[in-house]
């Protein structure tokens, strides 16, 4: 008789409330990748109204930090993306980090071990390879499921030789079905999976096991996760058949693997790609806003002709089913055209508080403004906001109204664009706005045009360029009439008479 296909009964979406869990391990920065498998299972929770649980991962006591933890903490809470249980939270199903969990392993190893799932394993990887040989066999096949019936004799004469056993999962021998949530049915055949290990010989419990442990008792109903994971997808299925049949899961959770996200040149993004870096990013000058827009589009949109949405859009529309399984390429230049968009979509209040860290930690600022800081940046904030894609960008463009007039130093990019006739456009300028009485941005670029480009005959194009590098020793500026009223009369005056000189 043939054997049947481990097809496990999945969570009935229509009579089970959605539970969907974010359990990173605490080790190094958190990166792209990594929060966009948090973002996709925080819209999937809020679309249906399920729950969102964060658990932490931190058995590996080598790896995982304390640091690395509350960077997680930060980069969540910066985002928005928040959870229901789990870690400072709390909830029925705690403690949420593995680390607290060790006694809660060890019960469930035992009943695994009580019921036969689980067994003791002595062959050392030396051991099966030579089998394998000698077999004729790919000494990479991996482990050859010897230890399954050993014999009491056998078991006493490893003890005997001082060897402490792993304990292994015995694999079933029927092919194991998984539904993909993202990628449709997908078949592993039976033999192609050997028992694996769920516990070292120290005693320490591995993720195969935690994990859907963890899973069942919190009740998840559905696992998505990053595609790399999909090959230990059968050996968690087939764990939780056993936890099903203890009592210890109610069932089987649905699984939907997020296509990988690709770098440059085709290649997987790697942790160490400074783009992956989350707080690279934040640093740059990400808005939340916009960096959530391009995140949900690794994967997903809201419509063929629709890259721009918010956040409520992302909630209201998001379907795991709707997930594409082809890999995502991140496109620095796309996310960032897509958070300008962002950026010029805040209210200009929140937009001009939202440039303060970012002048504070170039040195800009001090760490509170002072009267005249806040008037500065009041007037100038609404001169750029059209004009970023970054809030980064901030510095290089604003700095100039901050700084003392002895302060500018002319980029090098501005000094070389300056014709021979930079010299005669100052003095011009000088003479035109010396004697004005009125200092506001029109009277500016009247007094301006009339001397130099009617004066002088300079193409507009071309005529207010020295002006614009005296007063911010940028070749590009916010809009230059509107900066010099700002500025005011004795400072812009200073900077031109500066530069005027310098030329000769």
């Amino acid at each position: 008789m043939t054997a049947q296909p481990l097809t496990p009964a999945v969570p009935d979406p229509a009579a089970t409330p959605v539970r969907v869990r974010f359990c990173p391990s605490p080790t190094g920065t958190p990166h792209v990748g990594l929060i966009r498998t948090a973002l996709f299972n925080w819209a999937h929770a809020r679309h249906t109204g399920g729950t969102m649980v964060f658990r932490v991962e931190d058995t590996d006591t080598l790896r995982d930090s304390e640091e690395s933890y509350q960077q997680l903490l930060e980069a969540l809470h910066w985002l928005g993306i928040d959870w229901d249980e789990g870690v400072e939270t709390g909830g029925p199903h705690g403690p949420y980090r593995q680390s607290e969990r060790l006694g809660i392993y060890a019960d469930v190893t035992a009943r695994l071990r009580e019921h036969g799932a689980v067994y003791e394993c002595y062959s050392t990887p030396e051991e099966v390879e030579a089998r394998h040989r000698a077999a004729g066999r790919d000494p990479k096949l991996g482990y050859d499921n010897f230890d399954r019936d050993l014999t009491p004799e056998q078991v006493a004469a490893y003890r005997a030789e001082g060897r402490e056993p792993v304990l292994r999962f015995r694999m079933p021998d029927e092919d194991i079905v998984v539904t993909d949530m993202i990628r449709g049915e997908i078949v592993f055949r039976a033999g192609s999976i050997p028992d694996f290990v769920v516990v070292r010989a120290n005693g320490q419990p591995l993720y195969t096991l935690t994990n859907p442990v963890d899973d069942a008792l919190m009740e998840i109903t559905q696992v998505l996760r990053g595609e790399d994971l999909l090959s230990s997808t059968p050996r968690q299925i087939a764990l939780f058949r056993v936890l099903v049949e203890l009592g210890i899961a109610t069932c089987v959770p649905e699984y939907g693997h997020l296509p990988y996200v690709m770098g440059e040149g085709n290649k997987k993004l790697s942790k160490r790609d400074p783009e992956s870096s989350l707080f690279h990013l934040k640093d740059s000058g990400f808005v939340p806003e916009g960096l959530l827009n391009y995140l949900a589009l690794l994967g997903w949109s809201l419509s063929a002709d629709e890259d721009v949405f918010t956040v409520e859009q992302l909630v209201a529309h998001f379907d795991v089913h709707d997930v594409l399984a082809n890999p995502a390429r991140f496109d620095l230049k796309k996310a960032t055209a897509i958070n300008g968009t962002h950026v010029r979509m805040l209210d200009p209040q929140d937009f001009r508080d939202r440039l303060v860290p970012y002048l504070r930690a170039a040195g800009v600022v001090g760490e509170s403004l002072d009267e005249r800081e806040n008037e500065i940046l009041d007037r100038a904030a609404p001169l750029v906001q059209e004009r970023m894609n970054l809030l980064g960008e901030a510095p290089e463009l604003l700095s100039f109204l901050f700084a003392g007039d002895d302060g500018i130093e002319i980029a090098d990019d501005a000094r070389k664009q300056l014709k021979d006739s930079a010299g005669e456009v100052l003095r011009a300028a000088l003479a035109a706005l010396e004697p004005l009485t009125e200092w506001t941005a029109p009277a500016l670029e009247t007094a301006l045009r009339e001397a130099i480009v009617d004066g002088l005959g300079i193409k507009p194009r071309l005529a207010f360029g020295p002006v614009r590098t005296a007063v911010s020793g940028r070749r590009i500026s916010p809009p230059l009439f509107e900066s010099m009223e700002i500025l005011g009369r004795e400072s812009s005056l200073t900077r031109l008479r500066a530069l005027a000189a310098e030329l000769g």
